[in-house]
């Protein structure tokens, strides 16, 4: 896939995210201002579940922000990305320990992201992955009671040239390895039944 054609959707990508965030900055902005006017009628549950979607649709444009928009030369340190991966996990049965303390290139966090949404699939009741990085290598490892894989999804990370229609919750599994490749990597995937490693 040529470089244009690799950047354009991307460039798609931010382009919804930036233009999504203010709105939904602003509902959770009104929903904070109805709490100091005092009137109570923040109080109630509907509105308390308002809050919760807003701050659900928040984390989740933040990280598709990152995922699948355009990475440019721009680093992200340890405090960002924990700060987006809290959000978005808190209230799911995924844990994921980042235990990366050094700042690293949008691109290679983007890549990161993207591995985090195709071991999503794999863990139907929850888990825990942890996401390391040790002389250019990341590795994310997810522990869980069980780990279900989808065969011939999974080898599109490998074999990205396949003829394999995909939905889109499955997008992931065709654009990390077109990253990869354009960084020069590898997508590897080790797996057993309570425990999945994916490297690059």
């Amino acid at each position: 896939m040529g470089q244009y054609n690799l950047d354009l959707p991307a460039l798609i990508g931010s382009r919804i995210c930036h233009d999504l965030i203010s709105p939904i900055g602003a509902i959770n902005n009104g929903l904070e201002l109805l709490n100091m006017a005092g009137t109570g009628a923040a109080s109630g549950p509907e509105l308390e579940l308002i809050g919760q979607s807003v701050e659900s649709a928040s984390a989740r444009i933040r990280f598709f922000r990152i995922a699948f928009g355009a990475a440019g030369d721009q680093t992200m340190g340890q405090g960002e990305v924990t700060s987006i991966l809290r959000d978005l996990y808190t209230a799911t049965r995924i844990e994921v320990d980042w235990q990366i303390t050094v700042s690293q290139s949008r691109n290679d966090v983007r890549m990161a992201f993207l591995a985090l949404l195709c071991i999503e699939t794999a863990l139907h009741h929850g888990g825990r992955i942890t996401v390391t990085q040790r002389e250019g290598e990341w590795r994310l490892q997810a522990e869980a009671d069980k780990i279900a894989l989808e065969d011939d999804l999974w080898s599109l990370l490998s074999q990205a040239d396949q003829d394999k229609q995909l939905q889109p919750a499955q997008v992931q599994f065709a654009l990390l390895p077109i990253l990869a490749q354009a960084q020069g990597k590898e997508v590897r995937l080790h797996s057993a039944n309570t425990v999945l490693t994916l490297s690059f």
